[in-house]
């Protein structure tokens, strides 16, 4: 886990890439039926915008709440790094699921232009977005990320401000 601001800087990058792109690659497989070549380029079209997007919710509205009710309901400071990391993760992946649900139905409704439908299309996406996005989180994503991270930047390289 990171230490300090820095290192949760750097590490957030590295999350919400991981996460946005496999979710975009994801959520644009479910909407054409099928994943091929030109699915994973539409992903990557849209991926750009939805990553500042998730960045900026990630940073500033969902991480400290996170945080918070991950401490102060689920585990202690004392608690094992294994038992932190999966409260934290699973804190953060409902509120972000939540929000980026929406993201993608207002996608989706500036491409068809049918406001109306906004609120069954971030209805019915944050189920199917929860049902990836948990186990992707904690299986892969999380392990991956942290494996990387920490080869990149051992404890202790990234000084603290």
């Amino acid at each position: 886990m990171p230490m300090h601001k820095r290192e949760s800087l750097i590490y957030t990058i590295m999350m919400c890439f991981t996460m946005v792109l496999w979710m975009s690659i994801y959520n644009v497989t479910l909407h054409m039926g099928i994943l091929n070549v030109e699915t994973i380029k539409e992903a990557w079209l849209g991926f750009p915008i939805a990553y500042v997007f998730a960045m900026l919710c990630d940073w500033f509205v969902v991480s400290g709440p996170a945080k918070g009710f991950a401490f102060r309901f689920l585990v202690n400071p004392d608690s094992s790094t294994m038992k932190k990391v999966i409260a934290v993760s699973c804190c953060m992946v409902v509120p972000m699921v939540i929000i980026m649900s929406f993201y993608g139905g207002m996608e989706a409704c500036v491409r068809s232009g049918e406001w109306s439908a906004l609120p069954i299309i971030w209805l019915t996406n944050i189920p199917k977005n929860f049902i990836m996005a948990l186990p992707f989180q904690l299986i892969v994503a999380g392990p991956l990320v942290r494996k990387v991270f920490r080869t990149a930047f051992p404890v202790g390289t990234i000084l603290a401000e």
